[in-house]
């Protein structure tokens, strides 16, 4: 096997499990484990299909990577309100 397609299984692999995970409601869609997976997932399959100079999927990983980044980032920036009169969130 190609080094080429041993990064990609692993990307797919990884954005498959969350996938999955998800849809077993084991994993949150919003949550940082999913989100992580699906970046570090989509930023291997965007680097595989650059290895092997396949621009269709390099847009489309490469989106999928930024999508999810902007997904952490917005997690990591929310600001949840604080508790008023004894009420919980």
């Amino acid at each position: 096997m190609t080094p080429s397609n041993l990064v990609g299984a692993l990307g797919v692999t990884l954005m498959l499990a969350a996938f999955l995970l998800n849809l077993l409601r084991l994993m949150r869609a919003d949550g940082y484990p999913y989100l992580t997976l699906n970046l570090v997932g989509a930023a291997l399959a965007c680097w595989s299909a650059w290895l092997i100079s396949f621009v269709p999927f390099i847009v489309l990983e490469g989106t999928w990577a930024a999508a999810a980044g902007v997904g952490l980032a917005r997690r990591a920036l929310s600001v949840r309100p604080a508790a008023v009169g004894g009420e919980r969130p």
